[in-house]
Protein backbone atom coordinates (compact mmCIF):
# COMPACT_ATOMS: atom_id res chain seq x y z
CA UNK A 1 0.00 0.00 0.00
CA UNK A 2 1.33 3.39 -1.35
CA UNK A 3 5.29 4.09 -2.07
CA UNK A 4 6.81 1.45 0.21
CA UNK A 5 10.82 3.01 -0.65
CA UNK A 6 12.60 3.51 3.27
CA UNK A 7 13.54 7.19 4.19
CA UNK A 8 16.90 6.51 2.84
CA UNK A 9 15.80 5.28 -0.64
CA UNK A 10 14.59 9.36 -1.68
CA UNK A 11 17.29 11.35 -2.82
CA UNK A 12 16.59 15.13 -4.00
CA UNK A 13 20.14 16.20 -5.65
CA UNK A 14 19.57 18.66 -7.84
CA UNK A 15 17.15 20.39 -5.92
CA UNK A 16 18.14 23.96 -4.37
CA UNK A 17 15.74 25.65 -1.50
CA UNK A 18 15.85 28.65 -0.06
CA UNK A 19 14.50 29.45 3.23
CA UNK A 20 13.71 33.26 4.15
CA UNK A 21 13.44 33.89 7.87
CA UNK A 22 11.43 36.98 8.29
CA UNK A 23 11.84 37.50 12.05
CA UNK A 24 12.14 40.93 13.68
CA UNK A 25 15.67 40.15 15.06
CA UNK A 26 18.57 40.69 13.43
CA UNK A 27 21.92 38.11 13.71
CA UNK A 28 23.11 36.58 16.09
CA UNK A 29 19.84 37.55 18.28
CA UNK A 30 18.52 34.27 18.89
CA UNK A 31 15.06 33.65 16.30
CA UNK A 32 12.62 31.13 17.15
CA UNK A 33 11.27 30.77 13.55
CA UNK A 34 15.21 29.82 13.00
CA UNK A 35 14.16 26.55 15.12
CA UNK A 36 11.54 25.32 12.68
CA UNK A 37 13.29 26.16 9.45
CA UNK A 38 16.51 24.40 11.24
CA UNK A 39 13.96 21.35 12.01
CA UNK A 40 12.62 21.88 8.13
CA UNK A 41 15.87 22.34 6.79
CA UNK A 42 17.98 19.19 8.08
CA UNK A 43 15.43 16.68 6.87
CA UNK A 44 15.63 18.73 2.88
CA UNK A 45 19.04 18.63 3.50
CA UNK A 46 19.61 15.05 4.71
CA UNK A 47 17.89 14.13 1.40
CA UNK A 48 20.24 16.02 -1.08
CA UNK A 49 18.63 18.92 -1.01
CA UNK A 50 21.28 22.33 -1.47
CA UNK A 51 19.86 24.69 1.45
CA UNK A 52 20.37 28.34 1.29
CA UNK A 53 19.35 30.42 4.12
CA UNK A 54 18.56 34.45 4.13
CA UNK A 55 17.73 36.21 7.71
CA UNK A 56 16.22 39.32 5.60
CA UNK A 57 16.65 41.12 8.04
CA UNK A 58 20.50 41.59 8.71
CA UNK A 59 19.88 43.27 4.74
CA UNK A 60 19.78 46.80 3.99
CA UNK A 61 16.38 45.54 1.46
CA UNK A 62 14.74 48.57 0.15
CA UNK A 63 10.61 49.23 0.87
CA UNK A 64 9.19 49.41 -2.86
CA UNK A 65 7.79 46.99 -5.48
CA UNK A 66 10.32 47.68 -8.18
CA UNK A 67 13.38 44.97 -8.99
CA UNK A 68 16.07 47.63 -7.91
CA UNK A 69 15.03 50.53 -5.28
CA UNK A 70 18.28 52.32 -6.01
CA UNK A 71 16.23 53.61 -9.76
CA UNK A 72 13.50 55.01 -7.64
CA UNK A 73 15.14 57.23 -5.26
CA UNK A 74 16.63 54.91 -2.50
CA UNK A 75 20.13 55.14 -1.87
CA UNK A 76 21.10 51.49 -0.85
CA UNK A 77 19.03 47.58 -1.68
CA UNK A 78 20.18 44.78 -1.14
CA UNK A 79 17.19 43.47 -2.78
CA UNK A 80 19.21 42.56 -6.82
CA UNK A 81 21.51 40.70 -4.49
CA UNK A 82 19.33 38.50 -2.62
CA UNK A 83 16.60 37.71 -5.36
CA UNK A 84 18.79 35.56 -8.00
CA UNK A 85 19.24 32.73 -5.27
CA UNK A 86 15.63 32.74 -5.09
CA UNK A 87 15.28 32.23 -8.52
CA UNK A 88 17.66 29.50 -8.63
CA UNK A 89 16.15 27.31 -6.32
CA UNK A 90 12.69 25.07 -7.14
CA UNK A 91 11.59 25.46 -3.43
CA UNK A 92 10.86 28.42 -1.34
CA UNK A 93 9.97 28.69 2.24
CA UNK A 94 8.94 32.00 3.83
CA UNK A 95 9.20 32.00 7.88
CA UNK A 96 8.16 34.18 9.86
CA UNK A 97 6.39 35.36 13.65
CA UNK A 98 3.33 36.83 14.21
CA UNK A 99 2.60 39.63 15.78
CA UNK A 100 -0.84 41.17 16.36
CA UNK A 101 -2.34 38.52 14.70
CA UNK A 102 -0.48 39.09 11.67
CA UNK A 103 2.84 38.23 10.00
CA UNK A 104 5.62 40.93 10.53
CA UNK A 105 6.06 43.94 9.00
CA UNK A 106 9.58 41.61 7.70
CA UNK A 107 7.42 39.09 6.23
CA UNK A 108 5.25 41.61 4.62
CA UNK A 109 8.54 43.93 2.74
CA UNK A 110 9.83 40.11 1.45
CA UNK A 111 6.34 39.43 -0.18
CA UNK A 112 6.55 42.69 -1.71
CA UNK A 113 9.91 42.76 -2.77
CA UNK A 114 9.12 39.05 -4.67
CA UNK A 115 5.89 41.04 -6.10
CA UNK A 116 8.44 43.50 -7.87
CA UNK A 117 9.39 41.09 -10.04
CA UNK A 118 6.02 38.99 -10.89
CA UNK A 119 6.00 41.14 -14.11
CA UNK A 120 8.86 39.50 -15.53
CA UNK A 121 8.58 36.14 -17.80
CA UNK A 122 10.75 33.03 -17.79
CA UNK A 123 11.83 31.34 -21.29
CA UNK A 124 7.91 29.99 -22.05
CA UNK A 125 6.58 33.68 -21.88
CA UNK A 126 5.28 32.59 -18.66
CA UNK A 127 5.02 34.68 -15.59
CA UNK A 128 8.64 33.94 -13.66
CA UNK A 129 8.11 31.98 -10.92
CA UNK A 130 5.98 28.98 -12.79
CA UNK A 131 7.39 25.71 -12.13
CA UNK A 132 8.71 26.28 -8.25
CA UNK A 133 6.56 25.20 -5.39
CA UNK A 134 6.61 27.20 -2.23
CA UNK A 135 5.24 26.58 1.46
CA UNK A 136 5.53 28.90 5.09
CA UNK A 137 6.75 28.28 8.46
CA UNK A 138 4.74 30.05 11.40
CA UNK A 139 5.79 30.98 14.88
CA UNK A 140 4.70 33.28 17.83
CA UNK A 141 3.00 33.42 20.89
CA UNK A 142 -0.29 34.64 19.94
CA UNK A 143 -3.07 33.05 17.84
CA UNK A 144 -2.87 33.53 13.98
CA UNK A 145 -1.03 30.60 12.09
CA UNK A 146 -3.57 29.87 9.69
CA UNK A 147 -4.65 33.55 8.95
CA UNK A 148 -0.67 34.15 8.49
CA UNK A 149 -0.56 31.15 6.44
CA UNK A 150 -3.23 31.56 3.93
CA UNK A 151 -1.39 35.59 3.32
CA UNK A 152 1.88 33.75 2.83
CA UNK A 153 0.63 31.28 0.60
CA UNK A 154 -2.10 33.35 -1.67
CA UNK A 155 0.83 35.31 -2.11
CA UNK A 156 2.93 33.32 -3.45
CA UNK A 157 0.47 31.15 -5.46
CA UNK A 158 -0.48 34.72 -7.09
CA UNK A 159 2.93 35.34 -8.07
CA UNK A 160 3.20 31.82 -10.16
CA UNK A 161 4.15 29.78 -7.44
CA UNK A 162 3.04 26.00 -6.76
CA UNK A 163 1.72 25.30 -3.66
CA UNK A 164 1.90 21.36 -2.82
CA UNK A 165 -1.04 20.16 -0.22
CA UNK A 166 0.18 21.19 3.78
CA UNK A 167 2.43 23.52 2.29
CA UNK A 168 2.41 25.24 5.87
CA UNK A 169 3.27 24.50 9.65
CA UNK A 170 3.49 26.71 12.56
CA UNK A 171 3.61 26.59 16.60
CA UNK A 172 1.77 28.66 19.68
CA UNK A 173 2.01 28.55 22.91
CA UNK A 174 -0.73 29.99 25.01
CA UNK A 175 -2.60 32.93 23.86
CA UNK A 176 -0.83 36.06 25.67
CA UNK A 177 2.44 36.26 26.96
CA UNK A 178 4.58 33.07 27.56
CA UNK A 179 7.36 31.01 26.56
CA UNK A 180 8.16 30.56 22.36
CA UNK A 181 8.93 27.89 20.33
CA UNK A 182 12.46 27.26 21.57
CA UNK A 183 12.20 28.61 25.22
CA UNK A 184 12.88 26.41 27.77
CA UNK A 185 9.63 24.47 28.43
CA UNK A 186 7.60 25.63 26.30
CA UNK A 187 6.88 22.24 24.43
CA UNK A 188 7.28 23.45 21.35
CA UNK A 189 10.34 21.42 19.92
CA UNK A 190 8.41 18.29 21.18
CA UNK A 191 4.76 19.07 19.91
CA UNK A 192 3.31 16.24 17.73
CA UNK A 193 1.04 18.45 15.67
CA UNK A 194 4.09 20.79 14.40
CA UNK A 195 6.63 18.38 14.47
CA UNK A 196 3.92 16.26 11.51
CA UNK A 197 2.89 19.05 9.85
CA UNK A 198 6.59 20.49 9.32
CA UNK A 199 7.53 16.99 7.78
CA UNK A 200 4.91 16.60 5.80
CA UNK A 201 5.11 20.20 4.42
CA UNK A 202 8.56 19.53 3.70
CA UNK A 203 8.37 16.20 1.88
CA UNK A 204 5.49 17.41 0.17
CA UNK A 205 7.92 20.41 -1.26
CA UNK A 206 10.67 17.98 -2.29
CA UNK A 207 8.44 15.36 -4.21
CA UNK A 208 6.40 18.58 -6.08
CA UNK A 209 9.33 19.98 -6.58
CA UNK A 210 10.95 16.99 -7.90
CA UNK A 211 7.87 16.55 -9.97
CA UNK A 212 7.67 19.98 -11.58
CA UNK A 213 11.44 19.71 -12.62
CA UNK A 214 11.39 16.31 -13.82
CA UNK A 215 8.39 17.63 -16.15
CA UNK A 216 10.50 20.69 -17.23
CA UNK A 217 7.83 23.28 -15.11
CA UNK A 218 4.82 24.01 -15.94
CA UNK A 219 3.41 23.13 -19.44
CA UNK A 220 3.52 26.29 -21.73
CA UNK A 221 0.04 26.61 -23.19
CA UNK A 222 -2.72 28.16 -21.82
CA UNK A 223 -0.45 30.80 -19.26
CA UNK A 224 1.74 32.73 -21.37
CA UNK A 225 1.54 36.14 -20.66
CA UNK A 226 3.34 37.31 -24.02
CA UNK A 227 1.54 35.26 -26.07
CA UNK A 228 -1.75 36.31 -24.49
CA UNK A 229 -0.57 40.00 -25.38
CA UNK A 230 0.37 38.76 -29.12
CA UNK A 231 -3.50 37.91 -29.38
CA UNK A 232 -3.42 33.95 -28.59
CA UNK A 233 -6.01 33.70 -26.05
CA UNK A 234 -5.98 29.95 -25.84
CA UNK A 235 -10.06 29.20 -26.60
CA UNK A 236 -11.35 31.79 -24.75
CA UNK A 237 -14.62 33.27 -25.77
CA UNK A 238 -16.27 35.75 -24.35
CA UNK A 239 -19.30 34.68 -23.71
CA UNK A 240 -21.30 38.44 -24.33
CA UNK A 241 -20.22 38.21 -28.13
CA UNK A 242 -22.95 37.94 -30.30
Amino acid sequence: MGDSRGMTDWDFTGLKATFVNCTLKKSPELSHTQGLVDASAAIMRDHGVSVDEVRFVDHDVATGVHPDMRQHGWDTDAWPEIYPGILESQILVVAGPIWLGDNSSVTKRFIERMYSLSGLLNDKGQYLFYGRVAGCLITGNEDGIKHCAQNVLYSLQHIGYTIPPNADAGWIGEAGPGPSYLDPGSGGPENDFTNRNTTFMTWNLMHLGRMLQAAGGVPGYGNQRSAWNEGEHFGWHNPEYR
